[in-house]
């Protein structure tokens, strides 16, 4: 994965997290997108969230597809894995590493044409699979590599900037995950890092396959007053169902809320999630009642954001499977390959 090195430049005066390490060593190479981009924000929310967590950058694996969004892996955590695969088939590579080291955290970074489009079935499936990941969708409504052509997330009546209107339904990231079994689904406004670093902690923390639908604005081709994906659109219309707030295990912290007004949720890890609900009737924890009020606000026009949906009861791919422990590439490879003789052995009983 290339990019462009950032000055090095000193490190005095900023603060270390648990580990000894500096927001800097968590930062990538120099970006190469439009200023104002809203991916760039959703790249320094990244930053902040793994940095807060103390989690070593050469333990995260980092992989994107084809597209503007797929350029953001390099804009952080250089010290990690990196891999930019062909266009829609992220899942795919992100599956196949997991499966052979199942101790690496997993950040798939991906967008509205990357993953609802010509990835829509990796990405259905890689949810189905509940694969152990973080999955970014960074969400414009647009081509923006390509000079911004509708993708399948532009709405009806959207306007592109040359006055072309969209005339086709769009796919709805948060309500395909829910119709297909996600078991963390989120959506969130990259021009809102208070809501965004502790919904990218609380996916990095949650065991399966984390979805978060991040809306962002593309300043070169949808970011007009007829757009549904600008700034402007988003934050007038924006409205926040959950705010959330993450603790993690080792923290001694005291969150503030109302009785009957929070919903603590315990991670697989010991960390906590306390879901603070804006809307005192809605439930983060049923799949049909989650549906039933994204489409009620959807009618009225309103972008729901916040932790939407979650469910820590479900088995994600390695408990299904029954995976080693061990993850594959720690085994000998004696003890991986049964020989030739167990092989012709297994193949006969095809026969």
């Amino acid at each position: 994965m290339s990019y462009i090195s950032k000055p090095k430049v000193g490190k005095l005066g900023l603060k270390p997290n648990g580990i000894g390490l500096t927001l800097r060593d968590y930062e990538g190479g120099m970006s190469t997108l439009c200023a104002g981009c809203g991916h760039d924000s959703i790249t320094a929310a990244l930053i902040q969230a793994y940095f807060e967590m103390d989690i070593p950058p050469h333990r995260v694996a980092k992989v994107s597809g084809i597209g503007c969004s797929s350029k953001t892996p390099a804009y952080f955590l250089s010290s990690a894995h990196g891999l930019n695969s062909v266009h829609g088939r992220m899942p795919s590579v992100v599956t196949g590493a997991c499966a052979a080291n199942r101790d690496l955290y997993y950040v798939g970074v991906s967008g509205d044409g990357d993953s609802l489009s010509i990835g829509m079935g990796q990405f259905a499936h890689a949810m189905r699979r509940n694969l152990n990941m973080v999955y970014v969708i960074e969400n414009n409504g647009v081509y923006g590599l390509t000079k911004g052509q509708f993708s399948a997330s532009a709405d009806v009546g959207s306007q592109a900037k040359k006055g072309e209107v969209n005339q086709q339904a769009p796919i709805d990231p948060v309500l395909a995950g829910l119709a297909i079994g996600g078991t963390f689904i989120a959506r969130a406004f990259s021009g809102d890092k208070e809501q965004l670093v502790p919904l990218i902690k609380a996916a990095i923390a949650h065991d399966g396959f984390a979805l978060l639908d991040v809306l962002s604005p593309c300043v070169t081709f949808n970011d007009h007053e007829t757009s549904t994906k600008s700034y402007s659109h988003t934050r007038a219309y924006s409205h926040p169902a959950i705010h959330t707030d993450f603790i993690a295990p080792a923290a001694h912290i005291r969150a503030a809320y109302d009785h009957g007004e929070a919903m603590p949720v315990m991670m697989h890890d010991g960390s906590q999630v306390i879901l603070r609900k804006i809307d005192k009737d809605y439930d983060p924890t049923s799949r049909s009642a989650a549906f039933a009020y994204l489409e009620q606000r959807r009618k009225r026009g309103e972008i729901v954001t916040g932790l939407l949906y979650i469910n820590e009861e479900q088995k994600e791919m390695h408990a299904i499977a029954g995976s080693a422990e061990t993850p594959l590439v720690d085994i000998p490879y004696e003890d991986l390959c049964p020989g030739g003789t167990t092989l012709r052995d297994i193949l006969g009983r095809y026969a």
